[in-house]
């Protein structure tokens, strides 16, 4: 989803989850805590990271795309 070149710890993108939590379909939520709670690779990591910033800034349509791109990754 994104260049960007950090690296994001589980503690961050776990934050970020919560951040975002009631602008999330509940469904997606739970299967995001429970990704997270299997180890995962740096780059699930920053990707999982990237698609929930800015969640709930995002127009309706990109929320929609970003649940079926979080979907993927979940799967």
């Amino acid at each position: 989803m994104s260049s960007c070149k950090i690296d994001h710890p589980l503690e961050d993108v776990m934050t970020k989850l919560h951040s975002q939590k009631e602008y999330l379909p509940p469904d997606l939520f739970s299967r995001c805590e429970s990704f997270l709670e299997s180890e995962r690779t740096q780059l699930e990591l920053n990707e999982l990271f990237h698609l929930l910033k800015k969640y709930d800034l995002a127009p309706i349509e990109e929320q929609q795309q970003r649940n079926k791109q979080l979907i993927a990754l979940l799967a």
